[in-house]
């Protein structure tokens, strides 16, 4: 089974020009969980997606595949 890409965090954190270490300092998490997140393996939820908007500058909708 092909494993649904449902956020842009990886792709959002290149055209920032940061790092997964870097994300995970800002938002006090594991860099396992970043890994996580960048992969598509497990999904943040609503209020961590909130909080990876505001560190990377960017909207939720942002971080969100909508097609």
């Amino acid at each position: 089974m092909k494993r649904k890409l449902l956020n842009r965090i990886k792709v959002v954190l290149a055209e920032k020009n940061k790092s997964n270490k870097w994300l995970s300092e800002q938002l006090d998490k594991d860099p396992a969980i970043i890994s996580k997140w960048v992969t598509n393996t497990t999904q943040p939820n609503v209020e961590m997606l909130i909080q990876i908007s505001k560190v990377l500058g960017v909207t939720v909708d942002d971080l969100l595949r909508t097609e």
